[in-house]
């Protein structure tokens, strides 16, 4: 095994095995801008444990970070949290390369790993509230179903008063600081709100209820140790309290504006709309184009918006493509408590805006605002009217914040 990868210390016997990916940039349609890691965790019990493994094309580096802890065919269990490929990638070649005795997963789990592998049994399954003993050290068991696959389950590991918290709680970001409390914390909230946004928010009901139910279990807990990028060890109730705040989806004052254009007629709309609404009290106003924005960077905007509106051509009787882009991808997110409207340029047919506030409706976004429709480039009369549709959306949003 190679000595460059070394296994990092996060407790008396814990260590990060895991590996960080720098080059990735796009994650199921998310823009992954500053990478990712995928932690996995080694335990130097009695019972000496993985807890998670990484993406595939990453194991070695993995097994690396195990070498220069311990012999890996001295591991005995391998716990998996998450079936998800970034975590279980290389499941199947390190079972294989260290022969544990046991590999533990969530009922919903062994079902996956099943189906993802057809590895013909030998996965047992662990129950909800169950504890698997190390020897010297207990790991305890919680399903968060749909946090958010069916299998996810966290682990606690009482002795070392440390949580595995597979894709709760964490980011992708690729650093190379382990903790996140040295890293900018301006960046630690941007990556954070971006990745709730983008992975956890159509869950956030169940988010709800988890968060404080684990909470409520009043674990000793020096280490939050997500599997995506930087662990915890100060002020660990900073993302917890981000969590429950998110799954809230309480509305604010921020409005977002969402356009593509083909002819800068509706760029210049959208500047329009956008003075309209901070005219009329919203704040911030956020404006995307999507000839230069990611749906992910909408979805994270999105987090804590009050308002969206949207703007687009009509090109072929539809919407711009980067509009239908975006409103599908925001449509899987289940975005609540929006108000919004709609506006758009066209040549002879003009359908966009009409497509535009079916998509909102459909999206539970409630419309407070007549749409404004130019054909070809406006004039100063049309964009009076987008400035007017601004304000009317700003005032809108300003009482739905309960400010008015």
């Amino acid at each position: 095994m190679s000595d460059a990868f070394q296994a990092v210390q996060v407790t008396d016997r814990v260590y990060w095995v895991g590996a960080r990916d720098w080059e990735i940039r796009e994650f199921h349609g998310y823009a992954t801008g500053r990478g990712t890691t995928y932690n996995a965790f080694l335990v130097l019990a009695d019972k000496v444990t993985l807890v998670d493994t990484v993406k595939k094309p990453f194991r070695r580096e993995m097994m690396a970070r195990i070498a220069s802890v311990v012999d890996p065919k001295r591991i005995d269990y391998i716990i998996s949290n998450h079936s998800e490929m970034d975590h279980s990638g290389s499941l199947v070649e390190t079972i294989e390369a260290v022969r544990p005795e046991k590999v533990f997963a969530s009922a919903n789990g062994v079902k996956a790993l099943e189906a993802h592998f057809h590895l013909g049994g030998g996965i047992e399954a662990v129950t909800n509230g169950s504890t698997l003993s190390l020897g010297n050290r207990h790991v305890t068991f919680v399903e968060t179903k749909m946090l958010h696959w069916p299998d996810s389950m966290v682990s606690y590991l009482a002795e070392e008063k440390i949580l595995f918290s597979q894709d709760a709680f964490g980011q992708h970001l690729a650093s190379d600081r382990l903790w996140a409390d040295e890293i900018p914390q301006h960046i630690l909230y941007e990556e954070a709100a971006k990745y709730y946004a983008n992975i956890l928010l159509p869950f956030s009901p169940l988010v709800a209820k988890t968060v404080p139910a684990l909470k409520a279990m009043n674990l000793a807990l020096d280490v939050l140790a997500p599997d995506h990028g930087p662990l915890y060890r100060r002020d660990l109730l900073w993302i917890v309290d981000l969590y429950e705040k998110w799954a809230a989806r309480k509305p604010t004052r921020k409005a977002v504006v969402v356009y593509d254009t083909m002819w800068e007629s509706d760029t210049a709309m959208a500047k329009a709309v956008a003075e309209g609404l901070a005219a009329g009290g919203a704040e911030p106003v956020r404006v995307l184009p999507m000839r230069s924005a990611n749906r992910s960077d909408v979805a994270a905007e999105i987090l804590e918006a009050g308002a969206l509106v949207v703007g687009s051509p009509t090109i072929n009787n539809q919407i711009f493509p980067t509009l239908a882009d975006v409103l599908c991808y925001l449509e899987g997110l289940k975005p609540k408590n929006l108000v919004g409207a709609a506006f758009g340029s066209y040549g002879w047919s003009g359908e966009a805006v009409a497509k535009l506030e079916e998509w909102l409706r459909r999206m539970g976004v409630r419309l407070v605002a007549e749409a404004v429709k130019v054909r070809y480039v406006p004039d100063s009369e049309a964009l009076a009217q987008c400035r007017a549709l601004g304000e009317k959306v700003g005032g809108e949003v300003r009482k739905a914040c309960g400010d008015e």
